[in-house]
């Protein structure tokens, strides 16, 4: 009995033994099967982004298509995503320093308007030297402009052949002027009204001899602006020779747009600074407001006058202007709130301004809203529609948000309906830049112009980059004269040059991402509107999309700079009387999209420095 109770023991044991063994590895097998099949459903599920390029995302490790750098895992979101709304990754979010803010309501008269303007010459202290009477300038004594001169100082000689009979005139009626004193006062007032004075007149008589040579005199002290004539001129009586201005006292004279008018009234205190003059600062009041508006520029001039004794303001230098907005003179209406958004936070596509809202702040998803703007104020805009207080909104990095938007189809800056577009990188892996004809995004024909009237500030570029959309600008403007001289066929060799030049800028060059995303939007516009000119062989189609292309190249002046003066020129009667832009190194005006037709129609707009 006791032999069948060990049996049985060991029987148990046994059992015991090959579950812990058996059955135990079973379990973990089936354990590690399960972790396994999860691990590969995350991988299947697993979506890969560039580092520099947050709005890449694709399904399997590999390059970016943009940079060539190695795709990094993107970390997965989780719940439902509307139709028209955009996802991204926390990581994608940290990469491209996305920020939102929530919107509150503020009072728009709090923010101070900054206009941009710079000094100009004081017109009512500005002069014409003349000559009094006609003949040959023989001699000038001020040679240069920005010379000074003091009234009464010598400017120049001249031989007036009717002077010199007028003397003659004078010595003769002097030989009689006791029988005939008529004769004799006539003479000398004929010499007074050609500026002779009493003390030249005697000492023609005294010393019985005619003058050949006479000087011009200043008849005002001052600095000159431009000099008019050259040593050997002929002149008519009246004739300008110099334009002399009074510099102690200049102007600052600002450009506002017609959604700032309201805010300014003559009388208010505006501070002026100059870039050339750190630290220095001139509280005026606006002494004038322009009572019409420039259609071509909206906008009118505000002035105010600034002391110059030190002529440390030249005529020609930027300046900026800031001024709290008027009060209201009925005190009893209270002012609305408005909501306020950082212009950081819009974009413009012409028609349309934009922003992009976050629905849920707990989550990284994305949507695109169109909103009405009212007037600026400081680094604000007001939100006269399409925004409610309490909602979220990006605020830094917008224009990445809309890239990922192009990328998977949604609405966004250029497609506004939807649906895959051409995303302006595809010519940095070998394919075509200007996308399909069926492309929503801004068509370079029949778009009209692009609002530039609110730029950002300049953006600080590397100097190479700056060499290299040089390059483009050089084939711009070559692109520009062949339309000016009506030649289709070398506006479309030009145009080539033109995508060339583009295919030549090192994107990586610009680290700064806000630099960054505005040369995507920008060069796929340029690209496609100079890919749609070679394309054609009518010149009225290429002037058309050149009208596009200049818009677009405009904005990467005023947002990177050149290195040098780039004059903007704006001609009225383009694209049916919509009127139309584009850039010159000179101020000449050559009219591109009229050529021969009306050469010299347009004038300047804006002087980018």
């Amino acid at each position: 009995m006791k032999k069948y109770i060990i049996y049985t023991g060991l029987v148990l044991a046994g059992l015991l033994l090959g579950y812990l063994f058996f059955g135990g590895n079973s379990s973990e097998k089936n354990v590690e099967t399960a972790t396994t099949e999860e691990h590969n459903h995350e991988e299947e599920n697993q979506l890969w982004t560039c580092s520099m390029h947050p709005q890449i995302m694709q399904p399997e490790p590999g390059d970016c298509p943009i940079c060539g750098m190695d795709l990094i895992p993107a970390e997965s979101g989780g719940g439902e995503v509307g139709p028209q709304q955009i996802e991204m990754s926390e990581t994608a979010l940290a990469l491209a320093n996305i920020h939102t803010v929530e919107i509150g309501d503020s009072l728009l008269g709090d923010h101070d308007l900054v206009l941009s303007g710079k000094i100009v010459e004081n017109e009512e202290v500005k002069s014409v030297q003349a000559s009094y009477f006609g003949g040959r300038i023989e001699k000038l004594y001020i040679n240069y402009t920005g010379e000074e001169v003091r009234r009464g100082q010598v400017l120049a000689t001249i031989y007036s052949p009717e002077l010199v009979s007028a003397q003659q005139e004078l010595l003769t009626a002097a030989g009689m002027k006791d029988s005939q004193s008529r004769l004799y006062e006539s003479v000398r007032r004929k010499l007074k009204l050609w500026k002779l004075s009493d003390k030249q007149i005697e000492e023609i008589e005294a010393s019985g001899e005619v003058k050949e040579y006479f000087p011009i005199y200043a008849t005002v002290s001052g600095t000159v602006t431009e000099k008019l004539v050259e040593e050997g001129d002929y002149v008519e009586q009246g004739q300008s020779l110099y334009e002399i201005a009074n510099l102690s006292i200049v102007w600052a004279q600002f450009d506002a747009y017609e959604n700032q008018i309201a805010q300014l009234e003559e009388g208010q205190q505006i501070s002026v600074t100059a870039n050339a003059l750190p630290g220095k600062e001139y509280e005026v009041p606006i002494t004038f407001i322009e009572p019409l508006l420039n259609t071509a520029t909206r906008t009118v001039t505000v002035r105010a006058v600034l002391p110059n004794k030190e002529g440390r303001l030249k005529p020609g230098m930027f300046v900026r202007g800031k001024v709290a907005p008027a009060k209201k003179k009925n005190a009893d209406i209270e002012e609305p709130q408005l909501i306020t958004v950082p212009k950081s936070a819009v974009m413009w596509t012409g028609e349309r301004s934009l922003v992009y809202v976050q629905p849920n702040p707990d989550r990284p998803v994305f949507e695109m809203r169109e909103v009405s703007l009212g007037a600026a104020a400081g680094g604000n805009y007001a939100v006269t529609d399409g925004l409610s207080t309490g909602e979220r909104i990006v605020v830094n990095g917008a224009f990445t948000v809309d890239a990922a938007a192009q990328l998977q189809g949604k609405k966004s800056m250029m497609n506004k309906d939807g649906g895959k577009t051409s995303t302006g990188h595809e010519g940095h892996a070998g394919m075509d830049m200007a996308g399909s004809e069926g492309n929503a995004n801004m068509e370079t024909a029949g778009t009209g112009n692009v609002d530039h009237t609110e730029m950002q500030e300049r953006i600080v570029v590397p100097e190479e980059f700056t060499n290299q959309l040089n390059g483009v600008f050089d084939q711009y403007l070559k692109l520009k004269n062949a339309l000016v001289e009506d030649e289709a066929k070398t506006a479309q060799a030009t145009a080539n040059k033109v995508l060339e030049a583009m295919n030549k800028i090192d994107m990586s060059l610009l680290e700064d991402r806000e630099a960054h995303d505005h040369w995507m939007l920008i060069s796929k516009e340029v690209i496609g509107a100079a890919e749609k000119i070679t394309e054609s062989e009518d010149i009225s189609t290429q002037r058309d999309h050149f009208k596009h292309l200049s818009a677009h190249l405009s904005k990467a002046m005023q947002l990177f700079g050149v290195g040098q003066t780039v004059y903007k020129q704006f001609c009225p009667m383009a694209d049916d009387n919509a009127g139309a832009y584009w850039l010159s190194r000179s101020e000449e005006i050559k009219n591109p999209y009229y050529g021969s037709a009306m050469l010299t129609c347009g004038e300047i707009v804006e002087t980018i420095n």
